[in-house]
């Protein structure tokens, strides 16, 4: 009688078998980030900026290489279309849910206006391709940049400009999570990412006065607040990304004159980072962005993620 061995798992990590699905599964950071080949060349009317290709592109890759260090970047293909100038802001093309499954359930944004729906089909072909599952909502939604991930399946949504409180409702009912709700109403902060940073699974930078009492405490039945002022805000502190133990923020305070009011503002900013920082054991590192922030942008809307295992790692 001839005994039958069990087939034994094959060690080799490069089995087909062994390998992650998507960048989301893998057990390091991801993020998705894109060039600006599709940014606008000139503005329509002369009193609006010029845009400088050469060093939005410079400052991107000092973005790129800093985070390319320590995680997984993939660059999403830019078509060959005129018309993607927000393009280059991936956090706007979606959301990739943290706690469904395998991390392969996306989330793709819904804009009413055209170029931003043809942005959002850019992402949504990507992860398509990629194997993602991907859902569109009815309702209108900003993609990551107005929904941040806190712990389990507990996330916190932005209604305003971007997003409508029905959105959240059909996320929950269709992906069996919970949304608390913070309405967006100051229009230079538009966007959830502009004033809340989720810096660890427990503590989360919020621009509290700008909120309602109701919805800070249902807030604080999940996380604790790290207060913010609406000045920090205004200067990009809360948008910012979290890589391992280091607080990434944006910072162009060496281009401006000290002593002006924009300045002070960057300096004061910079300094409540710090501090904030060094109590829970951060380190900062900033990034010129200049030329991003100068139509509006921050740092958090040009790194779409994949996954959030940097919040897997345990401060000190």
């Amino acid at each position: 009688m001839i005994a039958v061995v069990p087939q034994q798992p094959s060690l080799d990590p490069w089995e087909p078998a062994a390998l992650p699905a998507n960048p989301s599964q893998l057990t390091r950071p991801a993020f998705l980030m894109n060039a600006p080949f599709s940014a606008p060349v000139v503005r329509a009317r002369p009193t609006e900026r010029v845009p400088r290709p050469r060093k939005a592109f410079a400052q991107f890759f000092d973005l790129y290489h800093l985070v390319a260090a320590e995680a997984l970047v993939t660059v999403l293909p830019t078509p060959c279309l005129n018309g993607l100038p927000e393009l280059v802001y991936t956090a706007n093309l979606g959301v990739v849910l943290e706690h469904a499954g395998d991390r392969d359930t996306v989330v793709i944004s819904n804009h009413p206006d055209a170029p931003r729906r043809a942005e959002a089909e850019v992402g949504a072909g990507f992860f398509h391709a990629m194997g993602y599952r991907t859902h569109v909502p009815e309702g209108r939604f900003g993609g990551e940049a107005d929904l941040k991930h806190l712990r389990d399946n507990v996330y916190v949504g932005g209604c305003g400009s971007f997003s409508d409180a029905e959105t959240y409702d059909w996320m929950e009912r269709a992906f069996d999570m919970r949304v608390l709700r913070l309405a967006l109403t100051d229009p230079e902060l538009a966007r959830l990412d502009r004033v809340v940073f989720p810096l660890t699974k427990e503590k989360t930078l919020v621009c509290a006065e700008l909120f309602e009492r109701a919805e800070l405490a249902e807030l604080e039945r999940h996380t604790e607040i790290v207060p913010v002022s609406i000045e920090d805000c205004y200067a990009g502190a809360c948008g910012s990304v979290r890589l391992h133990n280091v607080w990434l923020n944006s910072s162009h305070v060496h281009d401006l004159r000290a002593g002006t009011e924009e300045y002070q503002r960057e300096v004061a900013k910079n300094r409540r980072i710090e501090d904030i920082a060094s109590a829970l054991a951060f380190e900062v590192n900033y990034v010129n962005l200049s030329e991003y922030r100068q139509d509006g942008a921050q740092l958090s809307a040009m790194l779409l993620h994949l996954n959030r295992f940097s919040y897997a790692f345990q401060m000190l």
